[in-house]
């Protein structure tokens, strides 16, 4: 097999959008998220909710997937009490992008997670999230940015070496990193701002492959160096060997 590694993005699934006469249920993605694949090499797919079940027949035909960003996870599935400052729940796109996440491991699918889809991986693998950091979204739908700098000798390390200023917007953050996973970059504050399973294992019984999570939107920036790193992965996966 050769050509493009087709990479699939989780989406929204929102109510009472409209465009032109039309008012109606959507799946709707950022479409800087296709973009990012596809200036890294890659075809995007997009994979709005769906029974959970159907997510291993889904990861079974893509060379890698993302969980893209998103509305807060709902705390009930990492057993919290809600903060009042948490949002509300989207309970299909946590089963859906959670069992997207197990389907992936399980099969050792090239894995990314940006901002909300790092934390729903931390989730699905145990962790546990602080629900709410004074400070971090300051105006509603704009974009911050602030340095984000390594930690020595992770996967992310060896992509990105030097501390980076990153487009970031999240009021939630990992609290109890999840099994297997290991902090890959911090904020000035300590913020863990990536994770990921060292030697491509999932931290539980059968799975693997490439894992990484980002706390920042790549999307929104000019840096495509975590989603080339992906596309590589799937590359491998797939028998190719690297870049196409």
């Amino acid at each position: 097999m050769t050509g493009r590694p087709l990479i699939g993005v989780s989406t929204y699934l929102e109510t009472g959008v409209r465009w032109g006469a039309w008012e109606v249920e959507a799946a709707l993605l950022d479409a800087g998220y296709p973009r990012l694949v596809q200036r890294a090499g890659g075809l995007a797919a997009m994979l709005p909710p769906d029974a959970p079940e159907h997510a291993a027949a889904a990861v079974a035909r893509l060379d890698g997937v993302v969980i893209a960003g998103g509305p807060d996870v709902d705390p009930a599935r990492y057993g919290a009490v809600r903060d009042p400052r948490t949002g509300p729940p989207a309970p299909e796109r946590d089963a859906w992008e959670l069992a997207l996440i197990d389907a992936a491991l399980a099969a050792g699918v090239p894995l990314l997670g940006i901002c909300r889809g790092m934390q729903l991986l931390n989730v699905a693998l145990g962790g546990t999230l602080v629900q709410h950091l004074d400070g971090h979204v300051e105006t509603v739908g704009v974009f911050g940015t602030h340095p984000v700098r390594p930690v020595p000798g992770t996967r992310y390390a060896a992509l990105v070496p030097e501390p980076t200023d990153v487009p970031t917007h999240h009021h939630q953050a990992v609290e109890r990193l999840g099994a297997g996973l290991v902090a890959a970059a911090h904020a000035a504050d300590g913020t863990v701002e990536a994770v990921e399973l060292p030697g491509g294992g999932d931290g539980r019984e059968g799975g693997g492959g490439w894992v990484l999570g980002v706390q920042w939107h790549p999307e929104v920036g000019t840096d495509v160096r975590v989603m080339e790193a992906l596309m590589e992965a799937a590359g491998v996966g797939r028998g190719e060997g690297g870049d196409q």
